[in-house]
């Protein structure tokens, strides 16, 4: 079954999927992209709703965005809410290492999948529970879709302007950080279940908890000083200069100098050296009180210049800098192309589609995207026939009746 594809640090690692949307699928993405097995539960008929999302759809309608968060697994089509297709998932998950869902704490109760009686026939299995607030705590039944979560957490109040609305990141960051951290979470289990005699252990992967944990010190300096961080722009206060700044050719240019010695790199690059030992400048300190007015300072010399010419002479000078690039200059990019961060590959419909590659890199193990997200329940056959070992006229029952 596809295993002579497996390859990557997690081969031989075998995980169910259930679930939709993002943030269960994100975590079944990254495992996958590591050599795992994700065999992918969908409803019949309709499958994952990630199926039918994007802001933009292939020439043939399909969704760009499932290709990605579909890749590298097994689709097999299952009716998760009637007793055959719950008997289905026990048996498969019986033989996995994994179990990833993402429903509503309470679902998989409520369709006999419960953690405890999944135990009872794989005392191994790991099972990472994605919700938008966790298992437990007065939230633990809300709906729990991103933007509520990030809202809560504090990274909504966080993005934007001071003197506008709060905004989005731009992309469904909440789902994506969860995701990452059920992943994290699920090979942390592995690891300690040697230890365990063997024994599995849920992890409650919440989507707010998630966002909390890359909130820096925001709520540390809250809890003692009793400040409110508020939305900033571009800038962080006081770390200057770290902004961007115009460019001559009507772009932006991001340019990172806020240490002493890249503050020295920065001016010595603009030919204004002397402002390195200006009292107004020459520490962090002095460059934070005014950083309104160094902003416009840097500014009056950018905006002489196109970015191509900025950004070499910030290579030059040692300096973190470079364009703030849109998607169309992201899929030009070099760097991007000779690491394989950009692949290619194609749909099971033949659709070609560039997609963002597999991270982190491994030096004697290899990740990479085996092939795009499958067409809905292209491996049900095999599954069924070869891991579960179901003869034909069951599988042909099992479709005829629906439970497939």
């Amino acid at each position: 079954m596809t295993k002579e594809l497996q390859d990557g640090p997690l081969s031989g690692l075998q995980v169910v999927e259930l679930g939709s949307f993002i943030a269960g699928p994100f975590c079944g993405q990254l495992l996958a992209d590591l050599g795992a097995q994700v065999i992918k539960v969908e409803p019949p008929g309709t499958g994952d709703t990630m199926r039918q999302w994007g802001q933009q759809k292939s020439s043939n309608g399909l969704s760009l965005w499932w290709p990605i968060i579909g890749r590298n697994k097994l689709s097999v089509t299952i009716d998760l809410r009637v007793p055959e297709g719950q008997a289905l998932a026990r048996d498969l998950i019986s033989q996995a290492d994994v179990l990833v869902e993402n429903f509503r704490p309470g679902t998989l109760e409520s369709w006999n999948l419960a953690p405890e009686t999944l135990r009872l026939d794989n005392p191994g299995l790991v099972i990472a529970r994605v919700s938008g607030y966790g298992q437990t705590g007065p939230y633990n039944m809300k709906a729990g879709f991103a933007a509520a979560a990030e809202a809560a957490a504090g990274l909504r109040h966080l993005t934007g302007y001071p003197d506008r609305i709060p905004t989005r990141v731009g992309i469904s960051i909440g789902d994506s950080l969860a995701g990452l951290h059920a992943a994290l979470g699920v090979l942390a289990a592995l690891v300690a279940r040697p230890a365990r005699d063997g024994r599995g252990q849920i992890v409650d992967a919440a989507i707010t908890e998630s966002v909390l944990s890359v909130m820096e010190s925001v709520i540390s300096e809250c809890a003692v000083t009793g400040a409110v961080r508020a939305r900033t722009g571009p800038i962080l206060p006081k770390i200057a200069p770290s902004n961007l700044y115009p460019t001559q050719d009507g772009t932006y240019a991001i340019i990172a100098a806020n240490g002493d010695g890249l503050f020295k790199r920065l001016v010595a690059a603009m030919g204004q050296p002397e402002l390195a030992v200006d009292p107004r400048y020459a520490t962090h300190i002095a460059r934070g009180e005014r950083q309104a007015e160094l902003d416009e300072l840097i500014s009056a010399w950018t905006i002489t210049k196109p970015i191509v010419e900025i950004v070499a002479l910030m290579d030059q000078h040692g300096v973190p800098a470079g364009p703030v690039n849109d998607a169309a200059a992201v899929l030009r990019d070099p760097h991007f192309r000779e690491r394989a961060a950009l692949v290619e590959t194609e749909t099971a419909e033949g659709v070609r589609v560039t997609m963002q590659g597999v991270a982190p890199k491994f030096s004697d193990t290899p990740a990479r995207v085996r092939w795009a997200g499958p067409s809905l329940g292209q491996h049900t056959d095999e599954v069924l026939l070869e891991q579960l070992r179901l003869g034909p006229d069951r599988v042909a029952a099992l479709r005829a009746g629906g439970v497939i």
